[in-house]
């Protein structure tokens, strides 16, 4: 495999371990790239696709919901390669499009949460007890861990530590490019109609699926457990198995972890 299509194609956290420059070169194509989309859409005068303020348009907030929520989860399952091989980063990375990590972030965290999960000091978003004090906890923790996982991995040095500081200002600045894209794409009425209250709830869920099924219902002894009762039981069903999470943690290569746990799937 040469080294572009290894770019392109290979696991995140894998390229990440093998060269300490592999975020840079994925942060600064990604700032070109929606920096190219946005002027092209700009100079061609392309219409948004939500272009008017209509009194319909929060009807469709439902639906933008539920596909900002997918978007994780499909993100998720791109993480542990649980889509087929010639697609798994394409997949992984239109998802991590959708809600604005993108996809070298989500699986790099995700990788570190599974290796050191419910670790307070080394766990991307370890269950703090209360909900709000995880929710705050994690969006502080997850950037600070990314720089961690790199000083663990390449050296906890005066350089690279000044070194992931850039890298941190040129993430951000390629999110702000990535936001600029969606605001263009959909046009004010759909930027803030759809999908900022969308992005919101689904990082709202998101940091809530993580809480519910590390036993923070239980507010102790915090472990990967499976949920399958109330609201929870129709979770399930609408996405993919998620708070089947215990069984998930044993067998990350089930794309539905609740038809392992019923005995549908091996």
């Amino acid at each position: 495999m040469t080294a572009v299509a290894e770019f392109l194609t290979g696991r995140p956290s894998v390229l990440f371990r093998k060269n300490s420059t592999f975020y840079f070169r994925y942060d600064l194509t990604y700032l070109v790239l929606c920096s190219v989309a946005l002027l092209a859409m700009i100079s061609t005068g392309m219409r948004p696709i939500f272009g008017e303020w209509t009194w319909w348009l929060p009807v469709l907030l439902p639906v933008a919901c539920y596909a900002v929520m997918c978007g994780h989860v499909f993100a998720h399952n791109a993480a542990h390669g649980n889509f087929p091989k010639p697609v798994n980063r394409l997949m992984g990375e239109i998802a991590g499009l959708v809600v604005l990590s993108r996809f070298a972030s989500w699986e790099i965290i995700h990788m570190r949460h599974h290796q050191y999960s419910d670790d307070l000091d080394r766990d991307p978003h370890p269950n703090m007890g209360g909900y709000w004090k995880t929710f705050f906890h994690t969006l502080v923790n997850v950037e600070k861990q990314l720089q961690q996982n790199f000083l663990d991995l390449h050296g906890d040095t005066a350089e690279n530590r000044k070194r992931e500081k850039t890298r941190a200002l040129i993430s951000y600045a390629t999110n702000i490019v990535l936001i600029a894209c969606w605001f263009r794409l959909l046009g004010a009425p759909g930027f803030l109609l759809l999908f900022v209250p969308a992005s919101i709830a689904a990082t709202l869920h998101l940091i809530h699926f993580n809480w519910s099924t590390h036993n923070g219902m239980k507010g102790s002894d915090f472990k990967p457990v499976d949920i399958d009762q109330g609201i929870f039981w129709f979770g399930n069903r609408i996405f993919f198995g998620i708070y089947y999470h215990d069984t998930h943690h044993r067998n990350t290569k089930l794309f539905n972890p609740m038809l392992g746990a019923l005995g549908k799937i091996n």
